[in-house]
């Protein structure tokens, strides 16, 4: 089956309208079991947006391909990027150590079954202890329109994080230069030294041990934000590397939960979100 839409809208609503005969959840079954596709590109995503004349396709077989890893989960895929949900201890690129156990080789491997010419490129990372939403290119045009533009183009990136004790007053600002030593460990560092970095903090939850806390970053150095709680004596809950003193969750608690863009293409904005963890509210409890 084969629909256009006639405005722009969500791709879920447009569904709902164009096929009154199907119940909801059986409209929605069509988008998680991956058999809706827009101009040719599958898509589970409910608010893919649509615009008016876009080709959208119902199939009612095979479903399409996706990635062959539980380390995963593809949120968002058009013709130009791909974002992600990734799970912790999964390098973001290669190194000299592990090449395929990377969100790279994965998400490379997987645009391949689509057709063999197709490639990943990298537009940021995540740590390897941090989970969360990245965000790939799928050309390098689009990778370099990103890196380029990024103040511009990435509206909003937020983590939450488990903390050992509190941050001062609830909320502030934490502006520390860091600098990184011969063991590549980030540093904060003295005023006019190393490199800018700035963390915005909401404290969302007290525990007696833990705070759960939501932090929003203005700049974007390297294991910024695990240096800046280092720094203030309130290191992220199994983050051995910056001084935790604890692992309630046996793994560092540290989620990048959302990513706010605009369109390298199409100039609109998306909003992506994924849920806090279960075991950092657990710990916090």
């Amino acid at each position: 089956m084969i629909l256009r839409p006639e405005r722009e809208m969500p791709l879920l609503e447009f569904l709902f309208e164009a096929m009154p005969d199907k119940s909801r959840t059986t409209v929605k079954s069509y988008l998680t079991k991956r058999l809706v596709s827009v101009n040719d590109l599958t898509t589970t995503q409910f608010n893919f947006p649509l615009r008016a004349g876009d080709r959208v396709t119902i199939g009612s077989g095979r479903t399409a391909p996706t990635p062959k890893s539980q380390q995963l989960q593809i949120v968002y895929e058009d013709s130009d990027i791909v974002v992600i949900n990734k799970r912790n201890g999964l390098l973001s690129i290669g190194t000299d150590k592990e090449q395929k156990r990377t969100a790279y080789y994965i998400l490379s491997d997987y645009v391949k079954q689509q057709h063999p010419d197709n490639k990943i490129f990298v537009v940021h990372r995540l740590d390897r202890e941090t989970s969360g939403l990245m965000m790939f290119a799928k050309s390098q045009e689009v990778q370099e329109q990103m890196q380029r533009g990024w103040h511009r183009l990435v509206l909003d990136r937020r983590y939450v994080a488990v903390i050992e004790g509190a941050l001062p007053g609830g909320e502030g600002e934490i502006n520390a230069p860091l600098t990184q030593d011969r063991n590549h460990k980030m540093w904060v560092t003295r005023p006019g030294e190393g490199e800018e970095a700035i963390t915005y903090y909401t404290t969302l939850r007290r525990g007696e041990n833990y705070s759960l806390v939501d932090l929003r970053l203005v700049t974007g150095k390297k294991n910024q934000i695990r240096a800046h709680l280092e720094w203030k004596g309130t290191s992220i809950a199994g983050d051995k590397k910056y001084s935790a003193k604890t692992n309630p969750a046996s793994r560092v608690c540290l989620h990048a939960y959302r990513l706010s863009i605009v369109h390298p293409t199409t100039g609109k904005q998306l909003d992506f979100d994924t849920r806090i963890p279960k075991l950092f509210e657990d710990c916090v409890k």
